[in-house]
């Protein structure tokens, strides 16, 4: 019996609009009415998270910043940052590189250097809450995640270059327009493990479903591990399982009611 479902958002949940199904809020009652615990792993921020769940945020796990950040309601369970030095290297790093910018991931907002309207366009569909600042390199707060918008490819254009990092960080092509780098052992997959133990949730009882590469680790950490139909090569195999919809197509509710034979007619 299914006790815990883990799902992406973007390319899984969402659409290709960044829209909620319309069914959502109705699947997710029935399976918190049947014990079900339902979380939200993004490689978003947490304040992207709690406002578009904002119905639920009180009671619902966010595993935000690819699981560097584990929350439940106002409890962190989980706070993994970067150093300080590594922050300033991706940073420099990443200036030399065309089409290129860095945005570096807080707890409570982003911060970025360049008002470039690309940039702006790519990121504030993820950072509501963000700074413009003059020097990247200068900013003090603790910072969980270094994201790369990268406006080519980030699996052709920016990725190769920081391969070198792998063996020490956490290095995920997080979408075609996104590179992110975490603590070595802050990723999706570590996290919905931290909630098994927390919840007394064990593999057999847990599915997850995820479309792009930072949702890698998620997928050996389930017995039920869904790939999107429009997810990546590298997710598709190592998955067990492939949604028969996209993420266009209520991908994730439509697996979700046909494992836990909800029965639920879909609008």
């Amino acid at each position: 019996m299914v006790k815990l479902i883990v799902t992406d958002l973007d390319g899984s949940l969402l659409n290709d609009k960044k829209e909620l199904p319309a069914d959502f809020w109705k699947i997710e009652k029935v399976l918190r009415e049947r014990d079900v615990v339902f979380c939200i792993a993004s490689g978003r921020p947490h304040h992207n998270l709690v406002n578009l769940f904002k119905p639920i945020s009180a009671h619902t796990y966010f595993l935000s910043d690819n699981g560097s950040y584990v929350t439940y309601g106002e409890e962190a369970l989980l706070v993994k940052t970067l150093d300080s030095q590594i922050v300033k290297t991706l940073t420099i790093a990443s200036r030399g590189l065309t089409d290129v910018y860095p945005v570096l991931c807080g707890m409570d907002k982003a911060y970025m250097e360049n008002h470039n309207d690309a940039l702006l366009s790519q990121a504030l569909q993820y950072y509501q809450s963000y700074q413009i600042v003059e020097d990247l390199t200068k900013v003090a707060e603790p910072i969980l995640k270094v994201s790369l918008c990268d406006l080519q490819n980030a699996e052709t254009n920016s990725y190769p270059h920081f391969r070198k990092y792998e063996k020490d960080y956490k290095v995920a092509v997080a979408g075609e327009r996104w590179l992110d780098f975490t603590a070595f052992d802050a990723n999706k997959g570590a996290a919905v493990q931290l909630l098994q133990q927390r919840l007394g949730v064990g593999y057999a009882e847990t599915m997850v479903l995820g479309d792009y590469l930072n949702d890698l680790e998620m997928m050996g950490v389930a017995k039920y591990s869904f790939a999107m139909k429009n997810a990546h090569p590298g997710i598709i195999a190592a998955a067990s399982f492939i949604t028969e919809a996209d993420n266009n197509y209520n991908g994730v509710l439509r697996a979700v009611d046909s494992l836990l034979q909800l029965k639920h007619n879909f609008s």
